[in-house]
């Protein structure tokens, strides 16, 4: 399976928030959508960044309550990893596994056209894994 098979499946929203934006702002905005992470587009479509729960718990951790009022820009994570609808599940596990990442922006060019979680991976290769087993099952009924 690919990438662009599991946008197909639960689509191709992005949410994103600017870098400039407060992190306080930015974890409400996390929180009222229900993600775990949210892009930072550049001016072109393309990713800056990525601010995860991960950033925000980290910088509390050691800054304290004043974390909140930085800027997104200060805390995200800059050196963006990504995937492309072509890639196959398994790179995109690989790359997860290996970087210790939950989120990967789907890019195609240079913007940004979809977001795969690391549950959004494990789904699809569940259902994979059930489609292989009834195929086998039905192989060994019918012989």
């Amino acid at each position: 399976m690919i990438v662009a098979s599991i946008l197909n499946t639960k689509g191709r929203d992005v949410y994103s928030v600017g870098a400039e934006m407060s992190v306080r702002d930015a974890a409400r905005f996390l929180c009222e959508q229900g993600v775990g992470a949210a892009i930072v587009l550049n001016g072109h479509g393309g990713p800056a960044g990525v601010f995860s729960e991960r950033d925000v718990l980290i910088a509390v951790a050691e800054q304290g309550g004043r974390a909140l009022s930085r800027t997104v820009a200060e805390l995200m994570t800059a050196d963006v990893l990504t995937c492309t609808p072509e890639d196959t599940v398994d790179q995109v596990m690989s790359i997860m596994t290996d970087n210790r990442v939950r989120h990967l922006p789907v890019v195609a060019g240079s913007v940004v056209v979809g977001v795969v979680s690391i549950g959004d991976v494990v789904k699809s290769r569940i259902a994979e894994a059930e489609t292989e087993a009834s195929a086998l099952k039905a192989y060994i009924a019918s012989g």
